[in-house]
């Protein structure tokens, strides 16, 4: 058989984790990323969808383009088989492809911790379809309080304090305080936004002083904050609480954590609770020529910890395993992964934000700033950056939201 100058790698999953390795193998090596989607979404902007301060395309960016520079494949599809004596894996649409490397970049779906009624009367925070039907019911529930002239409420809570969970409360917030006001005022003055952690105090990965900030903060647009308090059930219009509460809630938004993507399952891959179970080289436990890359794989800290779930994870991963596959293809001796934390940043409205990096934390109105740029920098495609920025700098001036839109029916 002829020598293969270049290594056919595989990449399920065009996420962060996905499109960074992609990218760092280049034209180093043969490559085709396949995907449930045929664009790659910016997660961390989701929330701006969802609470319309931004278009829906703007979060997102044909995974085509991104390959385009080093004529990367691409394959609409999921995975369902891998043949590890011929090295192919099988997609849903029968394609087999083959591969000296396959890569496993599935990412996360929500996770409800067993929680009775999330999944049926919860939405999640995962996808811009998701995004979508938050905006929509929010928008249609808000055209139903429009009828009633008397103190009819909507109550909309949001369940988990990470930064995902205060992003969503504290642009909600602004959503009802700032558009909605201007477009209804008794209407908006009858929402009331509400936020819950299990836990002590929010951000628990940040340190007290910032998250002590980021409750103030919050209280000041309006947001309902309950600490230490566990849901038991999710219902149509109300949540039941670990105490015995029970609380009004037309709209629930799960914010509250995340798991592997069940789709691993179909893989036959060992398994590390719900991710990959990966050795220190970022190497698929008995398979040196599968790796495991983002929220999928069950890389650990010095303490044994899992590493968390976020796009910096991901990507340094990517580039890590990208190097990994390069080093083998010339029988040099693998690496051990480490990840740099460079830091944690969250966003609570407008001109407000935590940040923190090492022992350096600062919130206010610098965060917020060094939180825009940073964000920019990382969004893909010179046309997404441009309506992004178009739409917050409208967003901030007029104090106005753009993409109020119900458009999740005909």
């Amino acid at each position: 058989m002829a020598h293969r100058s270049k290594p056919r790698v595989v990449i399920i999953g065009g996420g962060f984790g996905g499109i960074t390795t992609a990218k760092a193998l280049g034209k180093n090596a043969d490559i085709t990323v396949v995907d449930l989607h045929n664009y790659q979404t910016f997660l961390p902007l989701l929330y701006q969808v969802s609470t319309a301060g931004l278009a829906a395309d703007h979060v997102a960016y044909p995974i085509r383009g991104a390959l385009r520079s080093f004529n990367g494949n691409f394959r609409m599809g999921s995975p369902i088989s891998i043949d590890h004596k011929n090295k192919t894996v099988k997609l849903d649409s029968s394609e087999v492809l083959p591969f000296d490397h396959l890569v496993i970049a599935l990412g996360s779906v929500t996770a409800d911790f067993g929680t009775p009624g999330v999944s049926e009367n919860a939405l999640g925070m995962k996808s811009v379809r998701e995004a979508l039907l938050i905006r929509a019911e929010v928008m249609r529930r808000f055209e139903d309080l429009c009828r009633f002239e008397d103190d009819t409420k909507l109550s909309i809570v949001v369940v988990g304090g990470g930064p995902t969970g205060i992003e969503m409360a504290g642009a909600l917030a602004e959503l009802v305080r700032g558009p909605l006001k201007n477009d209804q005022k008794h209407a908006a003055r009858h929402i009331e936004v509400s936020l819950i952690e299990a836990g002590p105090r929010l951000l628990p990965s940040f340190s007290p002083t910032l998250s002590e900030k980021a409750k103030k903060s919050l209280e000041k647009l309006g947001v309902k904050v309950l600490l230490n308090t566990a849901v038991k059930a999710v219902k149509r219009t109300e949540i039941s609480l670990a105490n015995g509460e029970v609380i009004p809630a037309e709209v629930t938004i799960w914010a509250a954590g995340v798991k592997g993507s069940p789709a691993i399952e179909k893989l036959s891959l060992p398994l590390d609770g719900n991710r990959l179970s990966v050795d220190s080289t970022l190497g698929v436990t008995n398979y040196p020529y599968i790796w495991g890359v983002g929220d999928i794989c069950g890389a650990k800290d010095k303490n044994s910890r899992f590493l968390p779930m976020v796009a910096p994870v991901a990507m340094q991963q990517g580039r890590f395993v990208a190097e990994q596959i390069l080093r083998q293809a010339k029988n040099l001796a693998l690496k051990d992964f480490k990840y740099r934390d460079k830091g944690s940043m969250a966003t609570i409205g407008r001109n407000k934000a935590v940040v923190e990096v090492g022992n350096i934390r600062f919130s206010g109105f610098p965060a917020w700033v060094a939180w825009l740029f940073l964000h920019l920098f990382y969004i893909m495609g010179g046309r997404n950056r441009i309506g992004t920025i178009a739409d917050w700098c409208w967003n901030y001036v007029t104090f106005d939201r753009g993409n109020r839109h119900i458009m999740d029916s005909i």
